[in-house]
């Protein structure tokens, strides 16, 4: 793996890591500002894509076309859903998919993605067992390897996080990695996402996000650190 790319949806979630590198170049596309440069003399090219799928796959494109990645990180903050994950916990993903799609009325069970062979994108196992054991090193929390399902939605209603649960078996949810990781399977390229959890994803999902993101963010950002020095 010779360049990274390191996507996150936030600037929380990616100032740490913009803070910590040695930029040698920026480049402004679709909206978007790609610094190229490194950390601990890895080569990555760091980008806030925006919030949702659409950003984040658009970026993540580009990432692979322009700036040829040969591996992404997405890092940032989620909801937790897993029975016992709470507030400052990490899920590494195992994998990912898109809670959200839904043709169940043409016959798809919900998350799958008609006439595609894969709907539940794999994350590479040497990215998952590097940022594993970042984590583990660094963090306080719990960590753990799960599912992570996104869709465009913030999760604030205990309803639905179960139903995501029973459905999805899933460990938490956000806004971007499924996105990624669809991205990046379609291009045969490896990723990892790393999501600190920043809230429960119930009815008081938004107070507890609020007041925990950003250092969520950071705590995962500090991962991606670690991480870069061992990989």
């Amino acid at each position: 793996m010779n360049i990274f790319g390191i996507i996150g949806a936030m600037d929380e979630e990616v100032e740490l890591i913009k803070n910590s590198m040695i930029i040698d170049k920026t480049v402004e596309k679709a909206g978007c500002t790609f610094l190229l440069g490194k950390i601990n003399d890895k080569n990555v090219v760091v980008v806030r894509c925006g919030i949702g799928k659409v950003n984040a796959a658009m970026c993540t494109q580009i990432l692979i076309d322009i700036f040829n990645v040969d591996a992404v990180i997405n890092t940032g903050v989620a909801g937790a859903i897993a029975d016992g994950i709470k507030v400052g916990d990490v899920i590494v993903s195992e994998d990912a998919l898109q809670h959200d799609m839904d043709c169940s009325p043409l016959g798809d069970p919900i998350g799958v993605i008609p006439r595609m062979k894969e709907s539940i994108f794999k994350a590479d196992k040497r990215l998952i067992d590097a940022a594993f054991s970042a984590s583990k090193k660094i963090i306080e929390g719990n960590t753990s390897l799960g599912r992570v399902v996104s869709g465009d939605q913030f999760i604030a209603d205990a309803e639905l996080k179960n139903k995501l649960k029973t459905n999805f078996s899933a460990g938490c949810a956000e806004m971007e990695g499924a996105a990624i990781a669809h991205i990046c399977y379609m291009n045969s390229v490896p990723y990892v996402i790393i999501r600190n959890i920043s809230d429960s994803s119930d009815g008081s999902a938004d107070i507890s996000f609020t007041e925990f993101c950003k250092t969520a963010a950071e705590h995962s950002g500090k991962i991606v650190l670690e991480m870069l020095q061992n990989i």
